[in-house]
C-alpha cells in the first residue's frame, strides 16, 4: 500500500486543485438526479432507482469492492438517503482514496440537482474494503461528517465504455461554457497573479490538505447531506 500510495503523489499534487478547489457547476437550467446523470456517462445501462442498481447489476455485469475509473460506485440506502445514490468514479489516487462525479448531492447556492466534478471520497471502513466511505460535501467545503455505507463498484463493460464516452461527449458539449467559467474562477481562486512556480508549491500545499482530510476521516461524526435521490 504504502508503494501504491507514493506512487500516487504526483497524481495527488495536480488532483488536490481539482478537489480542494471550487469546481462544482451546473449545467445550465437542468435538474439532474443521480440515476440518469450516472446512466450517461458511465454507460452502465441500468434503471430504477439507485437502491436497486447492485441487485440489477449481477449476472450482467462485473461487480467488486476495487475502485476502477469508469465503475460505478453504488451507495446503499440509509435513512436519510432512501432511494441510495450511485456515482461515477473519475479517477483512483490511492487504494483508499478516488474522485467521482456524479449528481444531486450537494447543495450548491441552496440548490439541489447539480454537477459535481472530481469530488474526494475516502474509504473509512476497517478493513479496507469499501463497504463505508466519506464524501466531500460542497456545503462544508470539506468531507461530510456521515459515514455511508456502500456495497461496491458496478464495473463498465465494452458497450458500456462505448456508451461512456459517447455520454462525456455530450455532457461536455452542452456545459462547455460553464466549464469554462468554473475553470477561470477555480484558477483565480488557486493562484491569483501567481506564476507557474507558485501554482506547483500551492498544489502541493493541496496535497497536504488532502494529507488532512484522510487523517480527519476517521474521526468526525454527525450528519452528511440529504442523498434522497
Amino acid at each position: 500500500m504504502l508503494k501504491r500510495t507514493r506512487l500516487a503523489i504526483g497524481s495527488m499534487t495536480v488532483a488536490a486543485v481539482m478537489a480542494l478547489a471550487p469546481v462544482s457547476t451546473a449545467f445550465a437550467d437542468t435538474y439532474w438526479q443521480c440515476v440518469p446523470f450516472a446512466r450517461m456517462i458511465s454507460g452502465v445501462q441500468i434503471f430504477g432507482d439507485a437502491w436497486t442498481w447492485w441487485k440489477q447489476a449481477a449476472g450482467r455485469y462485473d461487480t467488486g469492492n476495487t475502485p476502477q475509473a469508469g465503475a460505478v460506485l453504488c451507495f446503499k440506502p440509509t435513512g436519510s438517503m432512501r432511494l441510495g445514490h450511485v456515482a461515477v468514479v473519475s479517477q483512483v489516487l490511492t487504494d483508499r482514496v478516488i474522485q467521482i462525479t456524479h449528481a444531486n448531492w450537494s447543495r450548491i447556492n441552496g440548490a439541489r440537482g447539480q454537477i459535481e466534478r472530481d469530488v474526494t471520497v475516502v474509504d473509512v471502513s476497517p478493513k479496507g474494503d469499501w463497504s463505508q466511505v466519506k464524501v466531500w460535501y460542497d456545503s462544508v467545503g470539506n468531507l461530510g461528517t456521515t459515514t455511508y455505507p456502500v456495497h461496491g463498484f458496478i464495473y463498465q463493460d465494452a458497450t458500456a465504455a462505448t456508451l461512456a464516452k459517447t455520454g462525456f461527449t455530450t455532457a461536455q458539449n452542452t456545459a462547455v461554457t460553464v466549464a469554462q467559467s468554473a475553470a477561470n474562477q477555480m484558477v483565480a481562486a488557486v493562484r491569483p497573479g501567481s506564476g507557474p512556480l507558485q501554482m506547483i508549491t500551492q498544489a502541493a500545499d493541496a496535497t497536504d490538505r488532502i494529507a488532512a482530510l484522510l487523517q480527519a476521516a476517521g474521526h468526525s461524526a454527525g450528519s452528511g447531506p440529504d442523498g434522497q435521490e
